[in-house]
């Protein structure tokens, strides 16, 4: 879809924004019509502006001032709503502190605006109930918080980008650059593919095609307080390649296998099969990114003496095959001169 209209696009500042996000978002949706892209006589596609509860300058939690330009008290409608990372705390998110904004944005949908969120500004959006028994997307190491506040919607962090809604007007990317792929969504939407291309060739910009799982790191829950699944974990995490991991921590444990089985899946939310599996895969994934070591001989070394069947895992896993994955994440040799 596209429109012969400028969009009106609220990108929401907060005290705890991430900057970054915030302004890489803001540059890339006004540089139509400034950096050549597209039909130069034609309206630009979209006009950003910075908003919040008040106008003026805001300190982000970075330090950097933030030109707010516009409260969303003085904002009647706007066509795009944006919130871009947030920084959490510690203690993780805690709900209520900005009801205007979230009145707002509610308000703004009512009237038939999208809402969008880059990163952790799911958060935010979640406390309007929009997003209730939805697909969303966040940050992988945040999707523990957004459940613990949001426990209705349903999170898929392996996902760059979400589109859900009556109207596909609920959107959500995942962790910290898939902006990229919020920005192009929507310049695609609007402006067309062509457009979207462009923009993408102009700013270097990238879809992440393959999904985040490449990049999420398995730890495996730990805080359930079961001891005889904890020393399990424990004696995995030096013992992943041997031959029969899971049959040997049934031993180690004294319990019936069946008894063991049940006890680990509901601590740790997996069967032990899986977990050893990515416990292996992680020790893989290092591998190949800091290593010159063949994909057979990485396999053999976590335990799979198939490598056909290891490279299926791997795949399975991450998205990726194992050389791919090496391709494109292993660490570059930095050499320095003298």
């Amino acid at each position: 879809m596209t429109s012969d209209q400028t969009m009106s696009v609220s990108v929401v500042a907060l005290p705890d924004t991430g900057v970054a996000t915030m302004f890489g978002v803001l540059d890339v949706l006004n540089s139509f019509g400034i950096m050549g892209i597209g039909d130069p006589d034609a309206a630009p596609p979209f006009h950003a502006q910075i908003v919040g509860t008040e106008a003026g300058p805001l300190m982000g939690v970075s330090g950097v001032p933030v030109p707010v330009a516009r409260s969303v008290a003085d904002i009647d409608r706007t066509d795009i709503v944006i919130v871009p990372s947030i920084v959490l705390g510690p203690a993780g998110w805690k709900r209520g502190r900005y009801p205007e904004i979230v009145e707002w944005a509610t308000r703004m949908h009512d009237q038939g605006a999208l809402l969008c969120s880059a990163c952790s500004g799911i958060f935010l959006l979640a406390e309007t109930g929009l997003f209730d028994d939805r697909d969303v997307t966040v940050h992988y190491d945040y999707a523990s918080h957004l459940q613990a506040a949001h426990p209705a919607v349903r999170i898929h962090p392996e996902r760059a980008l979400l589109v859900a809604g009556i109207r596909d007007e609920l959107i959500t990317s995942g962790a910290s650059t898939t902006w990229h792929d919020l920005v192009l969504y929507l310049t695609g939407r609007f402006a067309g593919a062509s457009v979207a291309q462009e923009t993408a060739r102009m700013f270097a910009l990238q879809w992440h095609q393959d999904g985040l799982a490449p990049y999420m790191v398995f730890e495996g829950r730990s805080d359930h307080g079961d001891a005889v699944v904890a020393d399990a974990q424990d004696w995995l995490r030096t013992h992943f390649s041997v031959a029969t991991p899971v049959e040997q921590m049934v031993v180690r444990s004294g319990l019936a296998e069946r008894t063991f089985k049940r006890r680990f899946t509901d601590a740790t939310g997996v069967s032990p099969l899986v977990y050893a599996q990515r416990i292996r895969i992680e020790e893989a994934k290092r591998r190949l990114e800091r290593t010159e070591d063949s994909v057979e001989a990485i396999g053999w070394h976590i335990g799979y003496e198939d490598p056909a069947f290891f490279r299926r895992l791997f795949k399975r896993v991450t998205g990726l095959s194992p050389a791919a994955y090496r391709k494109r994440y292993r660490v570059p040799l930095i050499t320095a001169a003298g």
